[in-house]
């Protein structure tokens, strides 16, 4: 499911994106210099973009980011199997579902690297993986994440030449994918998949940040 950037300049987009923020490569702080301070609360964002595999891998990497949860939304069938949502018939699309410390990391930032990590122009379709299963979606958690994802919305737009097709609905229930598909790049980096489409995607990613 490699996304097709071709019909876009990144050069703007990733100019916006630091790479120590994206690649979790900002300096260390030492134990002299740590500071205590109380736990921030964490927050939800429930993206699509494509085959899970590739999108958990990408924002696993973010400061910030807690955890990352491949599961199934969107769809109208309760308890859907990997099977099922594979059919096209439940509704749903693979989706994550990020915790992540908004001192940290915005959502805002979140929704950048969304738009960055797939091609938001092609509908029911990343690269070679297609159905409906494989749409675009932003399913926002609060009215605030509404309001931020659609002015995102449209500052990417200039950015594609293409019309972006990215669905955007409120979340109502993610149902976590089956256990092997968590953590699949870092658990499974010398699967096929994961040489041939995922890490290209991320070394490809990391040298474009490193241009600016």
């Amino acid at each position: 499911m490699k996304a097709n950037h071709g019909k876009h300049n990144p050069g703007r987009w990733l100019a916006a994106l630091s790479l120590a923020v994206l690649w979790g490569t900002g300096t260390a702080m030492t134990d002299e210099t740590k500071t205590p301070t109380a736990p921030s609360a964490t927050e939800l964002a429930t993206f699509g973009g494509g085959c899970f595999w590739c999108t958990e891998a990408i924002f696993e990497r973010l400061d910030g980011v807690k955890s990352v949860t491949s599961g199934y939304a969107g769809g109208h069938k309760a308890n859907p199997t990997y099977h099922d949502v594979c059919t096209g018939t439940t509704g749903h699309a693979e989706v994550i579902q990020i915790e992540f410390d908004p001192a940290i990391i915005s959502y805002d930032r979140l929704l950048e690297v969304f738009w960055l990590a797939h091609d938001p122009t092609t509908l029911n379709r990343q690269g070679a993986d297609t159905g409906t299963q494989y749409r675009s979606i932003i399913l926002y958690h609060s009215e605030a994440q509404e309001k931020a994802a659609r002015k995102s919305m449209i500052r990417a737009q200039a950015n594609f030449l293409q019309p972006i097709v990215t669905q955007l609905v409120p979340f109502t229930h993610l149902y976590p994918a089956e256990r092997y598909h968590q953590d699949f790049y870092r658990n499974n980096p010398n699967q096929g998949y994961c040489r041939a489409i995922i890490s290209p995607k991320l070394q490809k990613l990391q040298k474009e940040l490193e241009k600016h």
